[in-house]
């Protein structure tokens, strides 16, 4: 059986490729050191429904020197998936040590150990947040994204810059994947889907920032879920021809940007006007400025995505906020 490692396992896209995997009959090792960002109740109620014979949790943090190198020397992984990170632009203000030993000492510690017990093809997750202050859209995986708006992003950004350094030094098959705003069953409680779900349902206020002049590219779980599985089928050649326009395939090294996005920007009051129908109720919306660190708008470009997989996500959000809803609804009772 093919053998993949998960870091980040109990979180929210780790847990749904986890299953995802583990179904297409692979060996699943995840690990994930819980933190308390967010409700650890939560995470391990994911990892209750991991209970399968072909998973091994592990209870460590990225960062711990040598954990990784350990993990991969007992264990020749096919497959290495690195989805664990200390997640949210505005917690990265308050507490940016965090982003520092999770985002890039982490990341340091799997590349050395990857250095060092070389897997089939490594996909390690980046975030739309790279793109930073850009205003030219759709985004482009071959634009420049050099001006980065929070601590959060320039940490996901250098970490796409390391990767690149070890593929092209050590010969690591490597695709990097800005994520754009994902969301769906079993997701966050600090993004605003989760939020605002709560708030209409107890008929509180819900906190709507630039006063709701905001557009997201929302992603649905499955669709990006479908995205890394048959990403993890393109490994990226050493000296390869481009797919298509605009391919972030490196000239030097066997590495590769993907964007994994929905190409469909929606407006936040759109989000929101999805939440309240498939609840029910109407919100309250207390208008405020913009946060430090945010950006107005992502929108993502998915012609590289499209021209490897053959898909793209496509998930109306009227859809993905209803089955959001549903699960919220079973999972706390409301």
């Amino acid at each position: 059986m093919p053998k993949a490692l998960i870091t980040g396992a109990a979180g929210f896209i780790g847990f749904h490729l986890a299953r995802r995997l583990l179904a297409e009959g692979y060996e699943v090792t995840g690990l994930d050191n819980l933190s308390d960002y967010y409700d650890v109740g939560l995470k391990q109620a994911r990892l209750d429904r991991l209970d399968h014979p072909g998973f091994r949790f592990v209870h460590a943090a990225v960062e711990e020197p040598g954990r990784l190198m350990g993990l991969m020397s007992e264990t020749r992984f096919d497959l290495v998936v690195h989805l664990a990170a200390q997640a949210g632009v505005r917690y990265s203000i308050e507490a940016p040590r965090a982003y520092l030993d999770s985002n890039i000492t982490g990341t340091f510690e799997l590349l050395e150990a990857a250095r060092a017990h070389p897997p089939a093809h490594m996909l390690l997750a980046s975030s739309s947040s790279a793109y930073g202050a850009n205003t030219d859209m759709p985004y482009r995986e071959d634009m420049r994204a050099d001006h980065q708006m929070s601590f959060y992003a320039a940490t996901k950004k250098a970490g796409e810059a390391m990767a690149h350094s070890y593929a092209h030094l050590y010969g690591l098959p490597i695709t990097m994947f800005r994520f754009f705003t994902v969301y769906g069953p079993w997701g966050r409680p600090d993004m605003a889907l989760f939020k605002f779900t709560r708030a209409i349902l107890n008929s509180d206020p819900i906190d709507v920032y630039n006063y709701g002049d905001m557009q997201r590219d929302f992603t649905y779980i499955d669709d990006l879920i479908e995205a890394l599985w048959r990403l993890a089928g393109v490994v990226p050649p050493a000296n390869g021809t481009a797919v298509c326009q605009g391919d972030s395939l490196s000239p030097v090294a066997p590495w590769r940007m993907v964007n994994v996005g929905n190409d469909a920007p929606a407006k936040l009051t759109a989000f929101i006007a999805a939440i309240e129908a498939a609840t029910g109720q109407s919100a309250t919306q207390n208008l405020l400025p913009i946060q430090p660190g945010d950006v107005p708008a992502t929108w993502a470009d998915t012609t590289l995505l499209r021209g490897l997989t053959g898909q793209v996500p496509e998930t109306p959000i009227i859809e993905g906020v209803a089955e959001f809803v549903r699960w919220y609804r079973d999972y706390y009772g409301a």
